[in-house]
């Protein structure tokens, strides 16, 4: 077993999070969108991670565990997830590593509440980039259209094939050691819960420019911080996310040669010693120590 499940209420539902390791620093894994999970995104970097940390991997509303869910999970939201998530554990303050969606909620949740956020990964964010204006409308109006961002996509990828053609072509950029496993977990979720774009995703989109742009506010960061991108990644662009490191005071990147989007899930190993150097470098003493940890 990965982990233990600890289910936290909340008024929509409950939040599951998978919690692995001995007390010591900390560490709040926050996966992508869409079909995404706990499992799919972390299921390498919960056991190395746990060998240091307190590992919290946290399933958004919607998705694993964390479903049914009623009510709507946009960028507000999701953050105060991440809030519930420390006050129920005790924490005042964590490590956070983000992939894509949980990037972007990373990075916006060290800006908001930057006494509670120790250390800060942000692997291929979201929330750093914009669009140009026809390719944006477009965005906007399938993010306004059950029809195309959720009831065709459930209908698409039905098919076990077509799951495996967008995670070549859109999440990995090269071989993957346990691909198949991958676009079985993958598939097995579309027949459950059906397919499309999370709310945050739809949100995060307005009819004129993006409504989530963390630009602007990434100076205002603190806490030591990496960002971890694929160089081949084709849904976060590479230029956007050094870009958006340089604007974080003494951020550091690093660029995974031959990798796209899922990094952590196509060069676990790479990933996951990058993070775990990182989050072991940046100790300061003080990774929430004082705080009771309980389920």
């Amino acid at each position: 077993m990965i982990g233990e499940s600890v289910h936290i209420p909340q008024p929509e539902g409950d939040l599951r999070v998978i919690v692995r390791g001995d007390p010591g620093p900390p560490v709040l894994l926050l996966s992508g969108a869409g079909n995404d999970n706990a499992l799919l995104s972390w299921r390498h970097a919960i056991p190395v991670l746990a060998a240091e940390h307190r590992v919290l991997a946290l399933d958004w509303p919607k998705q694993g565990g964390s479903k049914p869910w009623r009510g709507f999970a946009g960028h507000d939201r999701l953050l105060g997830c991440v809030t519930a998530v420390l006050d129920h554990f005790g924490l005042r303050r964590a490590a956070l590593v983000g992939l894509s969606q949980g990037g972007a909620v990373a990075l916006a949740y060290a800006i908001e509440h930057p006494e509670r956020v120790s250390r800060l990964v942000a692997l291929a964010p979201a929330g750093v980039t914009s669009f140009p204006p026809l390719v944006h409308q477009l965005l906007w109006l399938t993010a306004r259209s059950r029809l195309l961002n959720r009831t065709i996509p459930s209908l698409v990828f039905r098919s076990r094939a077509a799951c495996a053609w967008v995670a070549r072509r859109a999440l990995f950029a090269g071989p993957v050691a346990d691909f198949e496993q991958i676009v079985d977990e993958y598939h097995a979720d579309v027949l459950v819960n059906g397919a499309g774009s999370s709310d945050w995703q739809n949100d995060s989109i307005g009819p004129w420019r993006m409504r989530v742009d963390l630009r602007p506010r990434l100076s205002a960061i603190s806490c030591p911080t990496l960002f971890v991108q694929g160089d081949r990644d084709t849904a976060v662009r590479p230029r956007h996310a050094r870009a958006a490191a340089g604007l974080v005071p003494g951020a550091r990147f690093e660029l995974i040669e031959g990798a796209g989007h899922w990094a952590n899930r196509q060069e676990p190993e790479r990933v996951n010693a990058l993070v775990a150097g990182f989050l072991r470098a940046a100790g300061d003493g003080d990774p929430g120590a004082g705080t009771t940890m309980r389920s």
